[in-house]
């Protein structure tokens, strides 16, 4: 095997093809995440973006995708942006993990989203964890008469929801793959407000990811594209989505809604609208991500599984993230798994966010 490490800006076409070639053969890689567009869109923004290209003497038989950060820390690409990350080979290739650390010049690498059962990383899966699907292979009735078993009675709740909210507000209207600039920019507003609502980070805080979202809406093409969905309520945007797909998947990656309309639940009412959309525009799958809202186990109708784990190579600074890392991780996962953890957790990072939000409005200059 020869390994080398190039930016993945440095890829010539040859080499494109041939990463899509591989991510088209296995099923498992049907994910935008693993695109060869979305890391060279990466590579644009940040600087610690690599891929080692792997081959043999048949020529190119992998990629992987990888941030190189300070010390040898390395990262998933994408990194806490992303829910799925892994070698984009065929299925069966396997190497030595250390050895592909020590190519990308790497003493320890952390992942949480990784395609579960690669051979090259199977052996430091510490966990393996299911992502909720919306799976409309058999069609999109079938898959919402999946929803209906799962459980009759949310579904009754939103449609309920649904219609009350085109009757009061004007009638419904649900617009797929919408190219407008401005209306990315409302669901970006709504989702920058929910971050601080309810005591997260606000990733729109950063101009990077702000333009990586701008540079993803951009992209269309058959294989990869940005996918901007939006409910709106007469003429008035209530829900929305961004995120991104392949030929046949689409990830949820940022959705959100205006807050004026929450007794209308119009999140749910979207995402039920999307699915349809999707179906309709021949996606196979949404997929909707490992852990998180309780909403994903009724809309789901099948799994896909990620791993998380951890390879090092025996250096001081792979002991010194250890200690810093795997107690934050080991607590992660604990709440993760306890849905009553998970919703206590969520009320006090609301709480927080109520007061961070109200400390701010009154250290504001009153008008």
């Amino acid at each position: 095997m020869n390994i080398q490490i190039v930016r993945p800006g440095e890829l010539g076409a040859p080499e494109r093809a041939r990463w899509r070639e591989l991510q088209k053969a296995d099923p498992s890689l049907d994910n935008p995440f693993l695109s060869v567009e979305f890391a060279v869109a990466m590579d644009r923004l940040r600087d610690y973006v690599r891929v080692a290209v792997i081959s043999d003497a048949s020529g190119i038989v992998g990629f992987f995708p990888y941030e190189r950060h300070s010390f040898g820390i390395g990262k998933p690409l994408g990194g806490f942006l992303t829910t799925c990350h892994g070698l984009i080979s065929a299925p069966d290739l396997k190497l030595d993990a250390k050895a592909l650390l020590r190519a990308c010049k790497l003493s320890v690498f952390d992942f949480d989203h990784l395609v579960a059962g690669q051979p090259t990383f199977t052996p430091y899966e510490a966990d393996v964890r299911p992502a909720p699907v919306m799976d409309f292979t058999a069609g999109f009735d079938a898959w919402i008469e999946q929803v209906k078993a799962n459980s009759p009675k949310n579904l009754k709740t939103v449609r309920y929801k649904e219609r009350k909210l085109g009757r009061e507000h004007g009638g419904l209207r649900f617009e797929w793959a919408s190219p407008d600039p401005e209306t990315l920019r409302t669901l970006l507003a709504w989702k920058s407000d929910q971050y601080r609502r309810t005591g997260r980070v606000d990733r729109f805080a950063q101009p990077w990811i702000v333009e990586l979202t701008n540079m993803m809406h951009a992209e269309n093409s058959s294989d990869f594209a940005g996918v901007l969905t939006m409910l709106y309520a007469g003429d008035v945007p209530v829900a929305g989505h961004f995120g991104l797909r392949t030929a046949t998947t689409l990830v949820g990656w940022f959705p959100a809604y205006d807050t004026e309309f929450g007794r209308y639940s119009p999140g749910i009412v979207h995402h039920l609208q999307m699915a349809e959309a999707a179906a309709n525009n021949g996606l196979h799958m949404v997929d909707m991500g490992k852990g998180g809202k309780e909403y994903k186990d009724w809309l789901k109708s099948g799994v896909l599984y990620v791993a998380e784990g951890r390879i090092s190579r025996p250096t001081a600074t792979a002991a010194v993230h250890w200690i810093g890392r795997t107690p934050f991780n080991k607590a992660r996962t604990i709440v993760m798994d306890r849905p009553s953890l998970y919703r206590a957790a969520d009320r006090v990072l609301k709480g927080f966010g109520r007061v961070r939000s109200s400390m701010q409005q009154q250290e504001s200059p009153t008008q």
